[in-house]
């Protein structure tokens, strides 16, 4: 199963400016492009803060929210609150007939799948702004080697990247 981490950045690398920062600063572009990816993929993965700062599933593709938090529970018929591990979810979505999933952060999540070697891909859409502080793509040091795939200009100032991580990550030290 293919794991592509999905995320919008500002061109000095936050993905917000806290865990609360709802993403309203990317251009409309950006939107369509997330949108077009995730439902391609059909289904989405995301952290408990990324889902609390949406506020409700994302039509169009399952949503899944990893959680450590038993209560939670699903209103939606197209979102799941799991406490899964990073493989046994993917592992799951496989058998489901899902061949390939968006990974949608934030920070923690995305460090959980990196820690397991589970991203084949990354697309990084960079949006020209600067926050100077602020959340980043992963919560601990992460050391991922990548190719460049693919740099596309999308609307009028923004950029999306597109990297196959190379499995030879190398823990740090």
């Amino acid at each position: 199963m293919k794991l592509i981490l999905l995320m919008a950045i500002t061109l000095d690398g936050k993905t917000g400016k806290d865990s609360e920062h709802f993403v309203d600063w990317t251009e409309q572009e950006d939107k369509k492009f997330f949108v077009g990816i995730t439902k391609k993929a059909g289904v989405i993965i995301m952290g408990s803060k990324t889902f609390d700062t949406i506020g409700k599933p994302l039509p169009g593709r399952k949503n899944i929210i990893l959680t450590r938090n038993p209560q939670r529970k699903s209103q939606w018929d197209n979102l799941i609150f799991t406490d899964k591990t990073p493989f046994d979810l993917l592992e799951c979505l496989e058998k489901e007939g899902f061949s390939e999933a968006v990974l949608a952060g934030g920070p923690t999540i995305n460090t959980l799948f990196a820690r397991e070697r589970l991203i084949d891909e990354v697309i990084v859409t960079v949006s020209p702004l600067i926050f100077g502080y602020g959340t980043s793509l992963f919560s601990e040091e992460i050391a991922m080697e990548m190719e460049l795939k693919d740099v596309q200009r999308r609307g009028r100032d923004l950029v999306a990247i597109t990297y196959t991580v190379k499995n030879t990550m190398v823990e740090s030290v």
